[in-house]
């Protein structure tokens, strides 16, 4: 690493606050679980155009996207990349977003395997019928080699003001051998912001905070992640809630305020920290050392193994947890959530209604209800118990 990219690292602004703990753990009222589609194969993210209240998509990790329409799974996929996508473990067909501008212009943003294992986020175009894009419409916005078969990341989000929000693991193995999150010159380990215009084609804005600097990659937003699998927007403060799935002992999920439009970077901490620990070097990995963004959330390995991030809720229906956060764990099958207010995270709880096998992701539908999914092949909608 060239010694003025060091510099650059060490100079990053940032903020650190740590929480943790249950309180209220049965609460006033519980919420439950409502099957949406059931019978689908690995399925592992449920989402929506903004603009669209009657349907809903799912991605499945071995390459098709399928529609649910007014409570109906339709047997036509809207989009098969089965042919173009390595899958199993951590690789596979694993985000979507559609563009902030789909009811006019069309388009979707994937993020997948390909073949060989490397990441490709690619725009595709939906066709005249509504129900089906075009496999035959790629445009390769990001191509980036991936050195293992792990630690892909997956998630992709347009977010405030239009941007697509990438969000790469750091290259995987374990313990990031290759240094790749700290590396202003690799887009590994890093959250991305990008542009996408209405023919599919992306770019780096010009606002990011990177641009025109020597030796860093400028559509780098933000670096120090390990593996953002899903991270989220608050669609009415604009906050941004980031869970990164830890090495060994602890998970963590970040909140970040004024984000969006900021136009400067955060430093994660990993690999020098693992959640709220040192890591690598343990020696000076202090946050006061490298300036460091600290996770507002953080559990234990005895808890679970992989956290899944979920969503702030909006919706109309369950006014009595607007403006709350819900995320879950892989292993541990709970749900917890919290509301963040004044650099805290207060009124912390766990949901008994909303434990399921396997959690591989939340999602949102257009009116900001929210939805959780089952590895095992069950996508819910979060309802109020009677």
């Amino acid at each position: 690493m060239p010694p003025s990219s060091r510099v650059l690292l060490l100079g990053l602004l940032a903020t650190a606050a740590c929480g943790n703990g249950m309180t209220d753990p049965t609460g006033t009222f519980d919420l439950a679980l409502e099957p949406v589609a059931t019978g689908l194969s690995s399925p592992v993210l449920v989402t929506a155009p903004r603009n669209d209240p009657t349907r809903l998509f799912v991605v499945e990790q071995g390459g098709i996207i399928k529609v649910i329409r007014n409570g109906q799974l339709l047997a036509t996929p809207f989009l098969d990349l089965r042919s173009r996508v390595s899958t199993g473990g951590e690789r596979g067909l694993l985000g979507l977003t559609f563009h902030a501008n789909y009811a006019t212009n069309g388009i979707l943003v994937v993020n997948y395997t390909n073949l060989v294992g490397d990441t490709r986020v690619s725009s595709f175009k939906v066709t005249s019928n509504p129900e089906v894009a075009d496999p035959g419409s790629e445009k390769v916005i990001l191509a980036i080699q991936q050195p293992y078969p792990n630690h892909n990341g997956g998630h992709v989000t347009f977010g405030p003001f239009g941007y697509l929000w990438v969000g790469m693991g750091d290259g995987g193995s374990a313990g990031d051998p290759g240094g790749r999150a700290q590396d202003p010159q690799s887009l590994l380990g890093k959250m991305i912001r990008m542009s996408v215009e209405d023919d599919g084609t992306g770019s780096v804005p010009a606002g990011n905070p990177f641009v025109g600097q020597f030796a860093v990659r400028w559509e780098i937003w933000s670096l120090g992640i390990r593996n953002p699998w899903r991270y989220s927007f608050d669609r009415v403060t604009g906050d941004f809630y980031l869970a990164d799935v830890g090495q060994n002992t602890e998970e963590e999920i970040n909140v970040t305020t004024g984000l969006a439009g900021s136009g400067r970077a955060r430093n994660y901490g990993w690999r020098f920290m693992e959640g709220s620990r040192c890591f690598n070097p343990t020696s000076n990995c202090t946050e006061g050392i490298f300036n460091l963004t600290l996770p507002l959330v953080v559990y234990g390995r005895s808890e679970g193994c992989s956290v899944i991030g979920g969503h702030v809720y909006r919706g109309p229906t369950l006014t009595d947890i607007d403006g709350v956060y819900f995320y879950s764990d892989y292993c541990g099958g709970w749900v917890r959530s919290f509301r963040y207010q004044n650099g805290q995270a207060t009124d912390q709880r766990e949901w008994p209604g909303l434990k399921v096998t396997s959690p591989t992701s939340f999602g949102e539908d257009a009116t900001g209800e929210l939805y959780l999914v089952s590895g095992q092949g069950t996508v819910y909608r979060i309802i109020r118990r009677n």
